[in-house]
């Protein structure tokens, strides 16, 4: 077998070549070939919902040439030695991954056209090929892949290739079905919860009720001797010295285990054990962040959400750190004819991902294999080696589908959980958290509060801007994008209040709350200005296009512009119909710019969202429909999160366990009807997961103001309704 790398080339001897098997031939890490012209393409990325496993094998087959209907698609293996950046995050997968993907496909081609040049003794610039044929149009000769694959899987791998031009591209820009679609809905094993072993176990956790708190002491006589236990006792999910990575994030590192024949049996034990819990002192560890490494303070306390609200009101008023300063602002707020000022809040969020937290471990003496649900599999491996004091060579990490996770999938401490259980009990283990252990113990969305400032002259130009913007226990202002670089005087500051409640990435990380706030205040500024909201921010962009101020701002302003102008105009944007109220929103995050335009009618007294047009820059689209599908769901999800989303907390404790009390967005709430549009420019892929999800929310609350004359400052709008 051939390793594959796009830095380097790989030989491949004569000895490896006989050990292949008979039918198929591995011509790189990212595909094989069979004899019957058949190809397997892995997918490198693990799949919780964003179609990357039918996305990235789409691109390599694109340049292999292959037709797409003798593809075959499998999850690759986890392997950094033949992968770069297995990871499903950020909107990255595919803009990281167009590079490497589309050399795999050119390289494999290139492979064959010299085994067919061989063999037929004619020049390989003379072989094309076209869905799997190679034909010498000048002798005559022609042959499917399959009948070269083994002579291929012997060269060496050309460091340089010719990619295709992408106006020649059959398969890219197509849309193609979910290749997972058939099992999903025919219940067909996929997501980790239906990975089983024979002999497994069922291991379940018990953790602190509250953040701030730790185990003192638990009476597990009731529940041991119940039916079906195996085993419970008390464990340390990371060691004392142990310096955790960026997604090591815990609240609760000790924890009670309960281990059984049955999921019921193991659910009614837990319930049983009599546990005895103490508020935890400050304290602090070492994190290897993406910035070097760091020390962490974990503050004591149980904290309200009371008490959150009051003290982010405090630092809001008062003078943050500065992150961003362009011209003399103050001057410009104490000359203004007319300022404008207003407070956002959001609040804390759960994840709720369908599929609840579940992962299976069989650890040995000297090996630990684990599969399950999970995004980031290459910190999760550290943490695991770390933890159970194996190199990493013996962790053998399977990467499942998950259902769901958007964020809260990437913190792996459950993975490292599952592992230890297994060292203790000396068995398979499934781990599997009930939707309450779920929900309770953290990496939540921060909560926010931004303050936004606009100074006006008397012809109604904004000449100051100023937010002020922060949250518990981080700050989600991005100070350098728009309208960062289309003011004269402009400033930037941020706070943050530390916390043990412990948050993570959520949907667009920081952006979510950012754009929510910010393109819902310049509405208001807009119309303040007496302007059209959409004519206003192509004024600001134009500026910045011609004569930006500031050299740091992190966005192309034409790009911003063009999915306005597209909006508008595919939205038929202009005097409102009677009865229809909109609301329109732009924003720039994960390197892709969206526009929407969202409308509201009114009925029985009730907003209803009727339809939503979005148009979306995010460079060459791969999979439209896939694509399409990711906009809608995110259009769906920001309007939910927007009108209910919302975790409070009470003495540390957080007051919703479950779907009973947490609302989420329904059937019957969501958009009527929903176009997406793409702007055709031949740019590099960037990100599609996330940027569809934050304007959106700004698009309703400028909808809703229109439809009921309030505007809205706090999410979920449904509190305020």
């Amino acid at each position: 077998m051939l390793g594959f790398s796009w830095l380097a080339s790989a030989t491949l001897r004569a000895e490896e070549a006989l050990a292949l098997p008979d039918e198929w031939f591995e011509i790189n890490a990212y595909l094989k070939i069979a004899t019957n012209g058949q190809v397997t393409i892995f997918s490198p990325n693990p799949e919780f919902g964003s179609n990357v496993k039918t996305s990235m094998p789409m691109i390599v087959a694109e340049e292999l040439d292959i037709s797409w209907d003798k593809v075959i698609v499998e999850q690759a293996p986890f392997n950094l030695k033949r992968y770069d950046r297995q990871f499903t995050g950020g909107s990255q997968g595919i803009r990281q991954g167009w590079d490497p993907l589309r050399m795999a496909g050119a390289s494999a081609r290139q492979m064959l056209r010299e085994a067919a040049g061989r063999a037929w003794q004619v020049p390989v610039a003379e072989i094309t090929t076209s869905e799997g044929v190679l034909v010498h149009r000048a002798s005559g000769n022609e042959a499917g892949y399959g009948e070269f694959a083994s002579a291929a899987a012997s060269i060496q791998v050309p460091e340089e290739v010719e990619l295709k031009d992408p106006k020649d591209f059959k398969i890219i820009g197509t849309s193609r079905k979910n290749v997972d679609g058939l099992h999903m809905v025919t219940g067909k094993p996929l997501y980790g919860l239906d990975y089983y072993k024979e002999g497994t176990l069922i291991a379940m956790i018990v953790h602190p009720p509250a953040f701030g708190m730790k185990l003192k002491s638990f009476d597990d006589s009731t529940a041991r001797a119940m039916p079906g236990i195996r085993d419970i006792f008390s464990f340390k999910t990371f060691l004392e010295d142990y310096e955790r990575n960026f997604f090591d994030t815990n609240a609760f590192p000790e924890l009670i285990a309960v281990v059984g024949d049955s999921v019921w049996q193991v659910m009614k034990a837990k319930n049983a054990v009599k546990a005895e819990w103490e508020p935890f002192e400050e304290h602090t560890f070492q994190m290897a962040g993406f910035r070097g490494a760091q020390t962490v303070t974990v503050p004591a306390g149980l904290e309200n959400t009371s008490d959150h609200e009051a003290r982010m009101a405090e630092m809001a008023a008062k003078p943050g750190r500065e992150v961003r300063r362009d011209g003399n602002p103050e001057e410009a707020f104490k000359n203004a004819a007319k300022v404008i000022e207003r407070t956002y809040t959001g609040p804390f969020l759960a994840h709720f991902s369908m599929e609840p937290h579940n992962f299976f471990a069989h650890v040995t003496e000297d090996r630990a294999e684990v599969a399950g649900p999970l995004q980031a599999p290459e910190y999760a491996e550290q943490a695991v080696a770390a933890r159970l004091g194996m190199s990493i060579e013996q962790v053998d990490i399977h990467m499942t589908r998950m259902g769901g996770g958007f964020g809260r999938r990437a913190y792996g401490h459950y993975v490292v959980e599952a592992a230890v259980i297994s060292q203790q009990v000396k068995a398979p283990v499934k781990l599997i958290y009930t939707r309450e252990d779920d929900t309770t113990f953290g990496v939540y969305r921060p909560a926010y509060h931004m303050l936004y400032r606009a100074a006006l002259d008397a012809d109604n130009n904004l000449i100051g801007f100023h937010v002020r913007g922060g949250g518990v226990p981080e700050s989600p202002l991005h100070a350098d994008r728009f309208p960062a670089g289309s003011v004269d005087n402009y400033l930037a500051e941020d706070w943050s209040i530390p916390s043990n409640i412990t948050v993570g990435a959520f949907r667009a990380p920081g952006s979510n709350f950012n754009a929510a706030a910010e393109q819902s205040f310049l509405d208001e500024v807009a119309e303040a200005a007496g302007k059209d909201p959409i004519e206003f921010r192509l004024e600001l962009l134009k500026r910045a296009q011609e004569n930006p101020v500031g050299e740091r701002n992190d966005y192309d302003a034409a790009r911003y512009a063009g999915v306005l102008e597209l909006v508008r105009d595919k939205s038929g944007w202009g005097p409102e119909t009677p009865g229809v109220h909109r609301g329109a929103s732009v924003y720039f995050c994960h390197n892709s710019y969206v526009a929407q335009v969202l409308d509201i009618v009114m009925e029985n007294g009730q907003p209803v969202v009727d339809r939503v047009s979005c148009a979306i820059d995010c460079g060459i689209v791969i999979n439209p429909d896939g694509a399409a599908n990711m906009a809608e769901g995110a259009i769906v999800d920001g309007i939910g999160v927007a009108m209910y989303g919302k975790m409070t907390f009470t003495d540390g404790v957080p007051d919703k366990d479950n779907l009973d009390s947490y609302e989420l967005i329904r059937t019957s709430d969501a958009p009527r009807k929903i176009d997406v549009h793409f702007v055709d420019n031949g740019i590099d892929p960037t990100g599609m997961g996330e940027p569809p999800f934050p304007p959106v929310q700004a698009a309703l609350a400028n909808a809703l103001y229109r439809a009921t004359g309030k505007r809205f400052y706090h999410h979920p709008f449904a509190d305020e309704l």
